[in-house]
């Protein structure tokens, strides 16, 4: 009986641990560019981008870099 209990307790483990192995965080963004058209020099334009998480990981955004 201890024996059965046992196995089940390390199948039980080693199935959380692969859920952990392949989990990965992974983003869905409705845009990647956006084109102002015409702004003229010294302009402050804006635009937002909704990003969102959709993996099954933290998502941690480190660095922005605009183009």
């Amino acid at each position: 009986m201890q024996k059965k209990w046992l196995g089940a307790v390390i199948l039980v483990l080693a199935l959380l641990l692969a859920s952990q192995v392949f989990a990965v965080p992974k983003m869905l963004i409705s845009e990647d560019s956006f084109d102002f058209g015409f702004v003229p020099q010294n302009s402050k334009v804006t635009h937002v981008f909704w990003i969102k998480s959709v993996g099954d990981d933290t998502l941690k955004i480190l660095k922005v870099k605009p183009g």
